[in-house]
C-alpha cells in the first residue's frame, strides 16, 4: 500500500530555482516515489541565520513504498548528490530536502521527527504546502495546513511566489 508523505524543498545558493528543480526530479524514482503533486517555487526570507541570501522553496506530495528512514535515506541522498555540505546550522545550502510529514505518523528517533518539529510554524513551508494541501492536518496539532498558515508567525511578506505556473499533479 502506497504511503503519502510531504516533503519540503529548499535552496538559497547557486541557482536555487534550479537547484529545486533537480531535486524534485531526483526524487521522482518509480516504482518506489511517485511524485503525486508539487507547489509552485517560493522566495521566502531565512529564518534562525539573517545574514545569508533568500531562499527558494517548495513543497511536494509523494506517493511512496518506503518506510519513513528509507524514505530520509532518499532524501539524505539526493541532497548529497545535489552537493549539500552541511556545515552551519540554517546556514546557506544548496539544497535542503526535509521530511515532513508522512501519512499521519508521529515518529520520534535519534535520526527522525516526523511530523517535522517546526513545520507547523515556518511559512516557509506552510504556503508551499498550502497550495498542494490545505485541509492535510498535522497528526499533533489537529489542525490544517490552512488554519496553521493562517496563525503562523511572522510577516507574510517573508514568502513571495515566484513562480507564476500554479501546482501541477506529475
Amino acid at each position: 500500500m502506497p504511503h503519502t508523505a510531504y516533503i519540503g524543498v529548499g535552496s538559497n545558493l547557486g541557482i536555487p530555482e534550479a537547484n529545486c528543480r533537480r531535486a524534485m526530479d531526483f526524487l521522482h524514482a518509480p516504482p518506489e516515489v511517485r511524485i503525486a503533486r508539487r507547489s509552485r517555487l517560493y522566495r521566502t526570507r531565512p529564518v534562525g541565520k539573517l545574514d545569508q541570501g533568500w531562499f527558494v522553496n517548495a513543497a511536494v506530495e509523494i506517493a511512496t513504498s518506503l518506510p519513513p528512514a528509507a524514505l530520509l535515506d532518499r532524501l539524505l541522498s539526493i541532497e548529497k548528490r545535489l552537493g549539500r555540505v552541511r556545515r552551519v546550522k540554517w546556514g546557506p545550502r544548496v539544497i535542503d530536502l526535509d521530511l515532513l510529514f508522512y501519512d499521519r505518523l508521529i515518529l520520534k528517533t535519534a535520526d527522525l521527527e516526523i511530523p517535522h518539529p517546526c513545520a507547523a510554524e515556518r511559512r516557509f513551508v506552510l504556503a508551499p504546502l498550502f497550495e498542494i494541501a490545505p485541509a492535510y492536518r498535522h497528526p499533533r496539532l489537529h489542525k490544517s495546513i490552512a488554519e496553521l498558515l493562517t496563525s503562523a508567525p511572522g510577516p507574510q511578506d517573508d514568502v513571495r511566489t515566484l513562480s507564476t505556473t500554479g501546482s501541477s499533479r506529475t
